[in-house]
């Protein structure tokens, strides 16, 4: 068998921005919390004290929530 290329690969992960709250040419997803259509992709928003967290950009709405939803329960875990 070959082995696996790139095994010690750098792991990137996601830093959320923060903005004043979602722009004004985002839709929101109708049943959804979070989500928000921004550009053809799904983009969550979540509000952490006086700002927003804004995820990646998803192609699934429900991939967005599960993002808000995650953010939320390590928050929790924190506080």
């Amino acid at each position: 068998m070959k082995p696996l290329r790139q095994q010690n690969r750098q792991i990137i992960s996601y830093v959320p921005r923060s903005e004043p709250a979602p722009p004004d040419h985002a839709v929101k997803v109708a049943g959804f919390r979070d989500v928000w259509l921004l550009r053809g992709k799904y983009v969550a928003f979540v509000l952490m004290g006086n700002a927003f967290q804004r995820s990646q950009a998803f192609s699934i709405p429900e991939s967005a929530q599960r993002w808000a939803v995650q953010v939320r329960q390590d928050r929790e875990m924190d506080a």
